[in-house]
C-alpha cells in the first residue's frame, strides 16, 4: 500500500521522489569509482641497504597524491598475510634485499599474485628472496653482479616497446646514469620494454639481450620490474619518475 501512494505521488510530482535514489546510487558509485587505490611498499633488507630507499618511497607518495593512489610503508614481514594483502591491489618491493620472507609469508603472497594480485619490483628486488625459485619467476631474473669502481655510470637503452604505459614518454634511446644490473636466471615469458647497451658502458655481461625493465602476466596477477632506482637522483628525473608511474599504472590495471 505504501508503494502505491509512493507511485501515486511520485507521478503528481514529476517523478522526483523517484528519482532521487538513483542520484543517491549515482553518488556512491562515482565515490566507489574514485577511491584511491592501496598500494604496499615493502622495504625491508637483510643484506646491502640501499640509501635511497626512504627518497623512492617519499616520491611514491607524492606521485601517488597526483594519481589517486595511497602508499603504505613497511618492513614488517609479518604484514603478508592473506587479510592484510587483500587491502591492496599492489604490491611493491623497493630495493629489498636477501631474505625477507618467512615460509607462511611466502605462501600468502603466493596467494595473493594467483588471486589477482599485482607485483611491482625495483631495482633490488631482484637481489632478493634466492632460495624461493617461484619469486625469481615473479620478478622476472635475479641479480648477478654489476660494474664496480664506480658502480653507478652512464648507459644508454634501446626502447623496445614504446606502447607501454612506463615508456610511451621516452625516447627511442634513453642515456641516463645508475648502478646497471647483469641478471640470471631471466624469465623466458617476460615481456621486455628496455635493452641497456651494453656498447655504452663497461661491465655487462649479459650481451645483445640485457633487459632492464620488463613485465608480464604471472600465475593471475601482473608482474613488473624495472632495474634503475639505485641512486636518490634516479628519483627526481621526471622521465624516471612517469616510468615507475607507468608501471603502476599498468599493475592496477589503468
Amino acid at each position: 500500500m505504501r508503494t502505491y501512494f509512493t507511485l501515486i505521488i511520485a507521478v503528481l510530482l514529476g517523478n522526483s521522489l523517484l528519482a532521487e535514489p538513483v542520484q543517491a546510487s549515482s553518488a556512491i558509485t562515482d565515490e566507489i569509482e574514485s577511491a584511491p587505490a592501496q598500494i604496499l611498499v615493502y622495504t625491508k633488507t637483510l643484506g646491502y641497504r640501499h640509501k635511497s630507499i626512504e627518497k623512492g618511497v617519499k616520491t611514491l607518495k607524492e606521485l601517488g597524491k597526483k594519481n589517486n593512489f595511497q602508499i603504505t610503508q613497511t618492513e614488517d614481514s609479518l604484514q603478508f598475510n592473506l587479510k592484510n594483502l587483500e587491502k591492496y591491489q599492489l604490491v611493491i618491493f623497493l630495493s629489498t634485499t636477501m631474505d625477507v620472507l618467512g615460509a607462511e609469508q611466502e605462501k600468502a603472497f603466493t596467494d595473493y599474485i594467483r588471486g589477482g594480485g599485482s607485483f611491482m619490483g625495483i631495482h633490488a628486488a631482484a637481489d632478493t628472496e634466492y632460495e624461493w625459485p617461484w619469486y625469481g619467476k615473479l620478478v622476472g631474473a635475479y641479480f648477478e653482479s654489476h660494474p664496480n669502481d664506480p658502480n653507478v655510470r652512464e648507459a644508454s637503452m634501446n626502447m623496445v616497446d614504446k606502447n607501454h604505459a612506463s615508456t610511451k614518454h621516452l625516447d627511442d634511446i634513453w642515456t641516463r646514469s645508475d648502478e646497471w644490473y647483469n641478471y640470471k636466471n631471466i624469465n623466458p615469458d617476460l615481456k621486455v620494454l628496455i635493452f641497456l647497451d651494453e656498447s655504452t658502458y663497461e661491465g655487462g655481461t649479459n650481451d645483445d639481450f640485457h633487459p632492464i625493465a620488463w613485465y608480464h602476466e604471472f600465475e593471475g596477477g601482473r608482474s613488473f620490474y624495472t632495474g634503475g632506482g639505485h641512486t636518490k637522483e634516479s628519483f627526481d628525473e621526471p622521465a624516471f619518475q612517469k616510468h615507475l608511474l607507468g608501471g603502476i599504472n599498468y599493475c592496477l590495471g589503468r
